[in-house]
């Protein structure tokens, strides 16, 4: 008995064997473990095996009915019986078509032992031969174009489904379309019969899947008789036949309603649902819309279907009404139980079908209606019902339901016996789980009768006063709702007749998992990509983990794929697809619980293709036209807006698409308007508010009839382009426009305000020249397109003109009037339009500087230009340079060129000058200043002096101090008292008797401001007879005089001291040569005999040289005559190298023509009244010019050697150049007229 209580207890909680296998030596039901499926079809060659297996103890027995009738197969020729345990399944040998079909029937197979019988359920066992074609004698059919016809297969019957096909001869399948179609029945329809479908070999196939064979029939001939009189024809419904029929669907299994219609044009298909809207997602179209499948039926799917066939002269119609019917199917299926002494049992049979099924029981296998009236079982609302059951009840019972679509059956054993109580859970089990949920405390006990269960707490009172506290049948005893104090020890207590026994649980209730920030929805564009973010609380003793799902399916980072990006609650998806799209949920989870957030991601961008593109209405392709539909493209999740429709001509343009328009967004078909003679094939582009998506594939190819041209061509003109000729052009047609394989010109002129013939010439190309005309004539054009078909409309006239000739007059001038100094405006008299000889295109105005009234320029300057609009009649000259001469011309101008000139000479008046030159300052004292100028470039009129201005930076109370220098020949200032502790403004500007001119301006103090003088980062380098001292100037010290003396030390017998030389303090340097190799040397820097700097240095070499005595070549003169040839032959050989950069040998007037005047001002000739500068730049970019920088002067340069007068030149920013005047400038006042190179003495573009 311990031995059964071990065992058996499991199987009062679950189906047997499905924990534990029951020992041998305890008893178990019958079971039926394996059986052959309700319907088995055999082949020829085939092995028949009828399989039935079974567990039980004692070991089950097996018998096999056939038909009702017992069936005993090992006494059968030609079977063997499986001789394995636990079976009694036999195998039928040899077969072949007539063996096999003698053993045709219904099988049961019944497993029994001491305890009962199961029963299996039904086997319908079908034998079949080897399909063949019923002979017959299949005649020619005939049949007139454009009548319809049915071609019958009409193939051998099969237990199995068949496939099949419509081929040729050359085993080619037959095409189908909407006008060629295969129906379920396998007959071929044709809608209506074409000259192209005559063909002797019209062959239908038969494929037996279940035999692997495939049988044909015999060739059927169609003779097809031509006809020049098709009659059109509304449809008619070739199947079904009738208006109406009924049909019953079963529930789960797919529904197949088809239509095939003949009529002329061929017809079309819709289906319509009257009670309702189809079920679009379980709805498809097959076969040219002739075929309706609707998918897993169910009771809703009742009711009325109707096909529409239709074309233009129209329609057909067949309404199916479909009942949806149902195989049995369980409602609750009886299981099998253990039962002690006493209990009552209760089997379940509750089925449900359309019809209703038809419930009957059996008890080990035989029909209860068979059994003896006394038995303790009685049948209520289809359930069995045994009360007080003994353990010599025990039995193997079956529920069996039956409709006219199929059978169910179920075995389901009732088995009495008596243990004691037992509890198989663990005892001192530990229970975790978190607050807010629900715990679940096992207590599974086992006894016949079955034990009673309490939970009980440690006082050893009940739990269940708390109302969150819930027991189960099974013992388990659940808590909803935890709290931290539901922690505890919790014990479990079975009892039945025979015994009690009693564990304990242990439970603890830990902190609940929550999510704290949770994912976000999110719409993002494909390519992108996205991040969602999770973060959650766990209980501090559980491990926990953050994983993320996509769709239900678990993501991790895929090995080298960048895709998913997963860290620290965080999820990164790269390179969004549509794909992508979907739900994302963050899973936070313990051991204990797990809670989830989730997030919806839609990936949108531009459609998808539109797929299934079909031409239709071919009918009408002869008034050019053509139906064209698509299926509606993926729109990605932003509405699709509209469809554009495109199409490419393979013949003329391949590869090159145009849009025939747009439809809205919710339109999937179209009629389009064709151009004759086009092989179009056609595309369809989805387009949302993210662009145009991928285009469709392309449609099949249609070609539109030829036709007469409907367009001329646009754009006709007559213009000449000799005097005595008339050059007619137009803007060809399109080949888009040709409606023909070609196109030509239909080209027609007169004279105009004639009425004489039309003369005329037919050409291709795109223009015609007509010679041998007059001069400046007009004409009558037209231009007409023609082909093969016709002629395009009578075209409009166009009035053009033969060649044009120069004009013959010029241009009178009004005069000229003086605006300004630098702006005059000229007028003129409109020339006569006979005198034009052409198209006035308007007046050319050039005009050019002379010179300055002071002194004409002797060189060839740069012509400005300006042209004017031939109805404008003066032109304003800008940009002038004052007090200067020039000459104007104005011509006429056609498309032929430029007429005659109106001459002109004119003057500008005296204007301000420019601005003064290069202004420096000098220290002389703490208290003065010494200024330094040069004259402006641009005089614009007679100098006639300077004013010069100046006032203090520090001191906001001292006003400006002005006065005037009357001298125009000046060019130095020296200032006296000045504060020596400001800083201050110069401003001066050059005079004129119109006033002063532009200022410049500059800023510094006196020496006392500058402080000492600063020799910072000094520095002396050596050679063998030289040394250079370098310097940097502090910025903002005065610029200033000093001596450098080199005094040699050692033996003063080996030369006399070198002189102390001039130095400018901007100079930032200074070499001293003539120096002894290999002597030491003290440096002094002085000024006013007060010692600023010294320093020592000494001379490189490896011995020193006596100095001869003194010579012609030792002294200055000699030396600063030698020097200034060496310069000017540098200065010769630079020359000549530009003159060679500039293009070589070229004469005096040559270069005249590239130098330009610094008062010339080109204009541009253009546009309008607009000045070019081309040419300036072109000579700018050539002409020579020298550094003004000149290098620091040396010992044999000293200020001695120029007297008194000095000009010390200095950069804007007041940095010594080292250029001295004296003779020079003077030399340099008269060179003015001099075209030469630019200098630092002859500054390029000097004023008289």
């Amino acid at each position: 008995m311990a031995v059964a209580l071990r065992y058996l207890w499991p199987l009062l909680l679950c189906s047997p064997c499905l924990l534990i296998q029951i020992p041998e030596e305890l008893m178990e039901p019958p079971v039926i473990t394996e059986q052959s499926p309700r319907r088995v079809v055999v082949f020829p060659t085939d092995d028949v095996s009828l399989k039935c297996e079974a567990s039980g103890t004692p070991e089950v027995q097996f018998r096999w009915t056939r038909d009702g009738v017992l069936f005993k197969p090992k006494e059968e020729l030609g079977v063997t019986v499986n001789q394995a345990p636990h079976s009694g399944s036999f195998t039928i040998t040899g077969n072949n078509s007539n063996f096999a079909q003698s053993f045709q029937g219904a099988y049961r197979c019944f497993a029994s032992n001491r305890l009962g019988t199961a029963m299996s359920h039904e086997i319908q066992l079908m034998a079949e031969g080897t399909p063949k074609w019923p002979k017959e004698t299949v005649r020619p059919v005939e049949v007139e174009e454009g009548e319809s016809v049915i071609l019958p297969c009409h193939p051998p019957p099969s237990a199995e489904p068949l496939r099949i096909y419509w081929m040729n001869s050359k085993i080619l399948h037959i095409k189908q379309d909407e006008r060629v179609t295969m129906g379920q029945n396998g007959n071929l329809y044709f809608a209506n019969v074409l000259t192209s479908d005559n063909h002797s070999d019209y062959i239908c196939h038969a494929h037996f899947p279940g035999t692997r064979t495939i049988i044909q029939k015999e060739p059927i001939d169609l003779r097809v008789k031509a006809t020049n009189s098709m009659m059109d024809r509304k449809p008619r419904l070739l199947f079904p036949t009738n208006s109406s029929s009924h049909l019953v669907a079963l529930q789960g299994q797919p529904l197949v309603l088809e239509c095939i219609a003949e009529g002329f044009p061929t017809p079309t298909i819709k289906w319509l649902r009257p009670s309702g809207p189809m079920p679009a997602d379980r709805v498809t179209y097959q076969n040219h819309n002739k075929t309706l499948q609707l998918l897993s039926v169910g009771e809703e799917d009742d009711g009325e279907y109707r096909c529409l066939a239709e074309n233009s002269l129209g329609g057909d119609r067949h309404a199916y009404h479909v009942t949806v019917e149902a195989a049995p199917y369980w409602l609750h299926k009886p299981q099998s139980h253990l039962y002690g002494p006493g209990e009552t049992a209760r089997l379940d049979c509750q089925v449900q079908g359309r019809p209703q099924p038809e419930v009957t029981w059996r008890i080990n296998g035989i029909p209860v209606e068979e059994l003896a009236k006394d038995q303790k079982y009685r049948i209520h609302h289809g359930a069995l019902i045994l009360s007080n059951v003994q353990p010599s009840d025990t039995m193997v019972t079956q529920c069996e339901a039956r409709n006219r679509h199929g059978l169910l059956l179920a075995n389901a054993y009732i088995y009495v016996v008596e243990l004691p109580a037992k509890i198989l859970t663990p005892d001192n089990e530990t229970y975790m789980a978190v607050q807010g949920s629900t715990a679940y405390l096992l207590c599974k006990a086992f006894g016949a009768p079955v034990p009673s269960v309490q939970w009980l707490d440690r006082e050893g009172k009940t739990v269940l006063q708390d109302e969150r506290f819930f027991p189960y049948t099974n013992g388990t005893l659940g808590i909803r709702d935890l709290q931290a104090n539901d922690t505890g020890h919790y014990f479990c207590q079975a009892a039945n007749d025979q015994n009690n026994v009693t564990i304990v649980a242990n439970l603890q209730v830990k902190d609940a998992t929550q999510i704290t920030q949770g994912p976000r929805s999110a719409i993002e564009k494909k390519g992108s990509r996205v991040t969602f973010t999770c973060q959650a609380s766990f209980d501090p003793s559980l491990q926990h983990s953050i994983t993320w799902r996509g769709d239900g399916r678990d993501l991790q980072e895929l090995g080298d794929s960048d895709k998913y990006f997963i860290e620290d609650g965080r999820l990164v998806i790269h390179t969004l697809d549509y794909s992508d799209q979907g739900n994302y949920t963050c899973v936070a989870s313990t051991k204990l619980d797990a809670v989830e957030s989730r997030a919806e991601l839609l990936v949108v961008g531009s459609p998808g293709p539109a797929p299934r593109l079909e031409l239709s209405d071919r009918h009408l392709l002869k008034w050019s036209q053509v139906r064209l539909s698509w299926s509606p493209a993926d729109d990605h999740n932003a509405p699709i807006e509209k469809y554009d429709i495109e199409f490419e001509d393979k013949e003329m343009a391949p590869e090159k698409w145009h849009s025939l328009g747009k439809v809205p967004g919710n339109q999937t078909s179209t009629t389009l308007k064709l151009s004759p003679y086009v092989h179009y094939t056609f595309r369809v582009t989805a387009i949302n508010k993210y662009g145009p998506g991928e285009p469709s594939p392309a449609s099949e190819t249609v070609v539109t009839p030829e036709a007469a041209p409907e367009k001329n061509p646009v754009d006709v003109k007559g213009e000449g382009n000799e005097t005595n000729n008339m050059v007619i052009t137009w803007k060809p047609l399109r080949w888009m426009e040709w409606n023909a394989p070609q196109v030509q010109y239909r080209v027609q002129w007169r004279p105009q305000k004639t009425q004489g013939a039309w003369q005329e010439q037919i050409v291709s190309s795109p223009f015609l020249v007509v010679s041998n005309t007059p001069t400046f004539v007009p004409y009558e054009i037209k231009v007409q397109a023609v082909n093969s078909q016709g002629k395009g409309p009578e075209p409009q006239i166009t009035v053009g003109y033969s060649g044009e000739d120069y004009p013959q007059a010029s241009p009178e001038l009004e005069g000229i009037k003086i605006l300004n100094s630098s702006t005059v405006l000229v007028r003129w008299w409109p020339v006569d339009p006979a005198q034009v000889k052409g198209h006035l295109r308007g007046y050319n105005v050039t005009y050019w500087w002379e010179g300055s009234q002071r002194k004409h320029s002797k060189r060839h300057v740069h012509k400005g230009h300006v042209v004017v609009p031939a109805n404008s009649t003066s032109s304003i000259l800008g940009g002038l340079r004052p007090y200067s001469s020039y000459h104007v011309e104005v011509r006429a101008f056609n498309g032929r060129g430029l007429g005659p000139a109106s001459e002109m000479t004119f003057s500008t008046p005296e204007g301000v000058p420019g601005h003064p030159e290069a202004l420096h300052l000098e220290c002389q004292s703490d208290t003065s200043l010494l200024l330094h100028w040069q004259p402006p470039l641009s005089h614009n009129g007679v100098l006639t002096g300077y004013v010069l201005s100046y006032q203090p930076l520090d001191d906001g109370g001292k006003e400006q101090l002005s006065f005037d220098l009357p001298d125009p020949e000046l060019r130095t200032h020296n200032l006296t008292n000045l504060s020596p502790h400001l800083r201050y403004r110069f401003q001066l500007q050059a005079t004129t008797k119109e006033g002063p001119g532009e200022a410049i301006v500059r800023e510094g103090g006196t020496m006392a401001l500058s402080g000492t003088p600063d020799f910072g980062n000094i520095s002396a380098m050596a050679g063998e007879n030289y040394s250079v001292v370098s310097w940097v100037p502090k910025e903002g010290q005065c610029n200033f005089g000093f001596q450098i003396w080199f005094k040699a030390l050692g033996d003063e017998k080996l030369g006399a001291h070198l002189p102390p030389q001039y130095v400018s303090y901007n100079q930032s340097s200074y070499t001293q040569w003539d120096l002894q190799p290999d002597t030491d040397y003290e440096i002094h820097l002085l000024k006013e005999r007060a010692l600023l700097h010294q320093m020592a240095v000494r001379t490189n070499g490896t011995g020193r040289v006596r100095l001869p005595p003194a010579g012609f070549a030792t002294e200055g003169w000699f030396i600063g005559f030698v020097s200034a040839i060496i310069v000017l032959l540098l200065i010769f050989l630079i020359l000549c190298f530009i003159k060679r950069s500039k293009g070589g040998k070229y004469s005096v007037k040559d270069k005249e023509d590239t130098q330009v005047d610094s008062e010339a001002r080109p204009m541009k000739d253009e546009t309008f009244g607009e000045y070019s500068d081309n040419e300036e730049k072109a000579f700018g970019s050539s002409q020579p010019s020298l550094n003004g920088d000149i290098k620091p002067l040396g010992s044999d340069d000293s200020l001695a050697d120029y007297g008194g007068s000095v000009d010390v030149q200095f950069n804007e920013d007041g940095s010594f150049i080292g250029q001295y005047s004296g003779k020079k400038e003077k030399e340099a006042a008269g060179g003015n007229d001099s075209s030469g190179a630019a200098s630092p003495i002859n500054p390029a573009g000097t004023l008289e």
